[in-house]
């Protein structure tokens, strides 16, 4: 009779060890809002991977060459963190761009010279107006710290590549997204959804630009 009580009071605290560990692994599934910003930032980086190859290639004028090596390079090794911080949290992320994305890739496809360098500059204008507003919505309302420090890690990184795009546009003539006096992209310019408030991906090729006049009009923008 002892025996079997002892063996109840054994199993009970095994139970009662295994509810906090339980509790912990609960608590630790990222947010809506960590998740679709994971997701998005992946598929931008897929898109800006893809579009900095074509710069590179298709690119008539050298800042365009140059910027694209630039933002490979750069999304290339922001992704290598997004995979691992989506592994640890068991997010699943998506394979390829959304369409939108991949819709600007076929434009720019398409595309050849000076309008080539003019399309792709203002895609990757827009793209990165919506990358950094949505970074700026995980910064803010994010809650998985990991997700969140990836966030905050990124938005230098792709600041300063709006800021390239700006200075650049400026010399092609290409329209500018409107921005706040700090230089980061403002709502009073292009309106990007950011993760957790709509169901679809703050990428590039998810809004329109107006197209500049003589040019075929391209598509603007899922993190540059």
């Amino acid at each position: 009779m002892l025996g079997i009580k002892r063996l109840g009071l054994l199993a009970a605290l095994v139970v009662v060890g295994l509810a906090p560990a339980a509790a912990a692994q609960a608590a630790a599934q990222p947010s809506t809002q960590d998740t679709q910003y994971l997701q998005a930032v992946h598929q931008v980086n897929l898109f800006e991977i893809t579009a900095g190859d074509l710069a590179q290639q298709k690119g008539q004028n050298q800042q365009v060459k140059d910027l694209g090596a630039m933002f490979k390079t750069d999304h290339t090794q922001l992704d290598q963190t997004v995979q691992q911080i989506a592994q640890q949290l068991n997010v699943q992320l998506p394979k390829e761009p959304s369409a939108d994305q991949q819709a600007v890739i076929d434009r720019l496809n398409n595309a050849s010279g000076e309008e080539f360098d003019r399309q792709w500059v203002t895609s990757q204008l827009a793209g990165h107006v919506q990358a950094i507003q949505a970074t700026q919505t995980e910064i803010s309302q994010g809650s998985e710290q990991s997700v969140v420090q990836l966030a905050q890690d990124a938005l230098p990184t792709l600041q300063a590549h709006y800021d390239a795009l700006v200075a650049l546009a400026q010399t092609l003539g290409v329209p500018v997204p409107q921005t706040s006096a700090s230089g980061t992209p403002s709502p009073g310019g292009t309106s990007t959804p950011a993760p957790g408030n709509t169901t679809e991906t703050p990428a590039p090729g998810g809004t329109t630009e107006s197209p500049t006049p003589g040019t075929t009009e391209t598509p603007a923008p899922t993190i540059s």
